[in-house]
């Protein structure tokens, strides 16, 4: 009787205890603060919070309460969205949506339970403030008596590890330049695919059928960034961690618009869970983290002792950053070669059909289990679209490799310290060396051995001991690369079988000529909310009829993916679709409220690539007084006008283009004043609307007006024996203008005296790196030929032949 009541009062006081524990308040205070930066090596401004960047990590226990009191010291509204938190979703933090900006000077409360686990993370969803330093880790921990706690796992010492990108340029302007169709992002990544380039690289008719279908050169990732970052570094070292050590790093891609390649020097990297989710343990040797997305994975450190590198490359190879984990000398990865864009751009030419759409030739792609972008990476050389065995390769399967010079691992890494590796390699055998500079010496790393390297005297002028590992990159090895496939979770996730099923299906659509992102062919602007009933599964199926991936992301739920594990299908929450891959998602609609789902890269977002789900009953949100005019707010968000206007300085005389436009509408006025000869100028304006999915049709009106002071009144006939006078005229105008293959611009318009005049046109042919030129002829007996030298991103140099104007040369200025 008496080790009964002893017994009761500790199961009592354990309930006690876990109900305090469960009801635990855990609160942050974050202060935004704007601050400047030199991550590219210039002051720029970005907002730090608590003076962090990113913002500090935040740690809850499944059971508390979190209590987050934001403090916007910022000149301007702000807001926090807690990416893959299950919540009330007038916490969500989406600007009206869920919620209004936060004004500047004062302070808001974001409060919710917190039921679920795994790596999480928060960023701003006001504007393009993520870009600019709002994005942090959010580590939610299982309870040591939680059913899924797994040893050897859960418990293992962990990093969270926050990748992200800088760009000196702000925000605003670098989505206005990606809509305007600027390639200056192209040319500092080295990555144009000129003319001259496409001879110098034997595709010369590669290019020419990439124009003639009307496509802009391929394109892996939208914009250049000044500096990548990890932990809000370059480079970040962990010597606390000893041989034997395992290792969970928690891998969040707080990108706004970069995918990132993970790799590690020190052997297999194993996936243990996926956007806050577990999954069964998989071994890989390299996996891509999609925009928004978050992986745990384990690494060990080999029973050697040494010091070895986790590197994270962006997709389009243009730097990488990495941690070293262990003390010693350091072991680095085999950097990524840089990738061979003009043998994508012969798949894409292969892919996309004369009408703009994708032609998947009969190949049914889903899950990334078949990347057409493989004949773009070295390493994978003739293993474009293999499916892998068993998925173990995913991403281009088996590999001959060690054909291909090793890259200087920090060839493109920006950094204020020496890099730790400034030289190039040789290739090597499995077992045998070679001598590759008088004062260094490499090995082969394999199974069996290792490369190791002669000190070079380097950082802070210590002998810097460098070892390069070549871990799965010899011939005749298998790179095992993750694909959603092989993602299977350790509990079933079956959505309940009575639930009533709505489907929905979705065509992920764009125009990268103009950077128009959309869904079934409609911006937000152009959608009203999608009314679902709480209770029911929702089933989304999404094709990619675009040549860019969109990792697509629904807020307030985790959703099935479909990929043939059957009960035990994984949940996520983000979902990288590729280009030609239909895949398949489901969720259960059991949180009342209107949810966001869009895609995750920053600027096809605000460019509109959003849908909202609304439930069918759901109470007034007190954060939203007029939901139907938040609703008109948070569509013209994701459509704004972009402005553009070029002038060229020329001896001959003046000219230039002013556009304002949008994802439908676009406003023009070009003009021209002659010197010498011709005194006089002439203004056109036309507004136009795109139609088509592929938006090469625009029917227009126009205002035309010229005035030339001569001497004698000069009347000229078109093609069509139409008069056509050169001393005034003030004319309107209706037509329309349609892109012919070649890009060329075909324009048709008849004035209101009846006269018609029509027009073929191209600029901006790249005809090198920096060198481009342009043509004019139209039925006016008019023409122009001019070429243009890029300077910089707002200057070039000039030269044209203008019928009218005669010769000249001059300056290019362009915002």
């Amino acid at each position: 009787m008496k080790n009964l009541r002893i017994i009761t009062l500790f199961l009592l006081a354990v309930c006690s205890l876990s109900t305090v524990f469960a009801q635990q308040v855990v609160r942050y205070d974050l202060y935004l603060n704007d601050t400047t930066v030199t991550y590219g090596g210039k002051e720029k401004r970005a907002i730090a919070a608590n003076g962090s960047i990113p913002m500090p990590t935040l740690n809850f226990t499944e059971g508390d309460t979190a209590e987050i009191h934001l403090h916007n010291n910022l000149k301007e509204g702000s807001s926090l969205h807690w990416h893959g938190i299950f919540l009330p979703n007038k916490e969500d933090g989406v600007p009206f949506l869920t919620q209004m900006h936060i004004p500047a000077d004062s302070t808001f409360v974001y409060r919710f339970p917190i039921i679920q686990s795994g790596t999480h993370w928060y960023h701003s969803h006001s504007g393009m403030q993520e870009q600019i330093g709002m994005y942090g880790a959010m580590i939610l921990h299982k309870r040591p008596d939680d059913p899924t706690f797994r040893k050897g796992i859960d418990d293992l010492p962990s990093i969270p590890v926050v990748l992200s990108e800088w760009t000196n340029l702000d925000p605003d302007n670098v989505h206005r330049m990606l809509h305007n169709a600027n390639d200056w992002f192209a040319i500092k990544k080295n990555a144009t695919q000129s003319y001259a380039e496409a001879i110098k690289a034997g595709h010369f008719k590669t290019k020419l059928t990439n124009e003639w279908k009307r496509m802009l050169a391929m394109d892996v990732s939208d914009v250049y960034y000044d500096r990548f970052l990890l932990n809000g570094e370059t480079e970040r070292s962990y010597p606390e961690f000893k041989a034997g050590d395992k290792v969970r790093l928690r891998v969040i891609n707080a990108g706004a618009s970069s995918y990132f390649w993970l790799t590690y020097a020190g052997g297999k990297i194993t996936v243990v869970a996926n956007d806050g989710n577990d999954v069964e343990p998989v071994e890989v040797d390299r996996l891509i983290v999609g925009v928004s997305e978050t992986y745990d994975v384990v690494v060990t450190i080999p029973e050697d002792g040494l010091s070895y590198e986790f590197m994270a490359t962006p997709e389009d190879r243009t730097s990488n950053v990495s941690m070293y984990l262990g003390s010693g000398v350091k072991q680095l990865v085999k950097p990524l070669p840089t990738l061979k864009y003009f043998e994508g751009m012969k798949m894409m030419n292969d892919m996309m059909k004369m009408n703009g759409d994708l032609d998947d030739m009969g190949m049914k792609m889903t899950l990334q289990k078949m990347d057409m972008n493989t004949v773009m990476y070295p390493e994978m050389e003739g293993q474009a679209g293999h499916e892998g065995h068993g998925g173990s390769h995913a991403m281009g399967g088996e590999t001959k490799e060690g054909n291909h010079q090793q890259m200087d691992h920090d060839q493109h890494k920006k950094s204020d310290k020496p890099t730790k590796s400034d030289k190039k390699n040789d290739e090597h055998g499995q077992h045998g060396q070679k001598e590759t500079e008088p004062t260094k010496q490499v090995m082969a790393h394999s199974q069996h051995g290792k490369k190791t390297e002669k000190p070079q005297h380097g950082h802070e002028g210590h002998a810097q001991h460098v070892q390069q590992m070549d871990h799965g990159q010899h011939g005749n090895s298998d790179i095992v690369t993750l694909n959603y496939a092989m993602l299977r979770s350790p509990t079933k996730t079956t959505l309940p079988a009575d639930a009533p099923i709505r489907e929905l299906r979705f065509e992920l659509t764009g125009n990268m000529n103009r950077y128009v992102w959309s869904m079934n062919n409609r911006v937000l602007d152009e959608s009203d909310k999608i009314l679902i009933k709480k209770g029911e599964i929702v089933r989304i199926i999404m094709y990619n009829n675009s040549m860019m991936r969109h990792p697509m992301h629904l807020h307030g739920h985790d959703f099935r993916v479909l990929n043939g594990q059957g009960d035990y299908a994984p949940m996520k929450n983000v979902l990288d679709i590729m280009p030609m891959e239909t895949d398949t998602i489901e969720f259960h609609s059991n949180v009342a409220g209107d949810w966001f789902f869009h895609c995750h890269i920053l600027y096809h977002m605000m460019a509109g690539m959003n849908r909202v789900f609304s439930t069918d009953v759901q109470e007034p949100n007190p954060y939203i007084p007029n939901p139907a005019k938040a609703y008109r707010m948070l569509q013209k968000e994701s459509n704004m006008p972009h402005f553009m206007i070029q002038n060229d300085f020329a001896t001959n005389g003046n000219d230039g283009e002013l556009m304002l436009h949008n994802a439908r509408y676009s406003l023009t006025s070009e003009w021209r004043l002659g010197y010498h000869d011709m005194h006089g100028y002439e203004v056109e304006t036309h507004l136009g609307r795109y139609i088509g999915k592929m938006q090469w049709f625009m029917p227009f009106v126009g205002f035309d007006y010229r005035y030339r002071k001569m001497d004698n009144h000069e009347v000229e006939k078109n093609i069509f024996g139409q008069r056509n006078s050169k001393d005034e005229r003030a004319l309107f105008s209706v037509g329309f203008a349609y892109t012919l293959p070649m890009l060329v611009r075909f324009q048709a318009e008849l004035y209101h005296n009846g006269n018609v005049r029509l027009q073929l046109m191209r600029e901006d042919i790249p005809v090198s790196k920096r060198l481009r030129a342009g043509f004019m002829v139209n039925s006016d007996l008019e023409y122009m030929g001019d070429l243009r030298y890029i300077l910089t991103k707002n200057l070039g140099i000039r030269t044209h032949y203008d019928s009218d104007m005669g010769f000249g040369v001059g300056l290019s200025v362009n915002y």
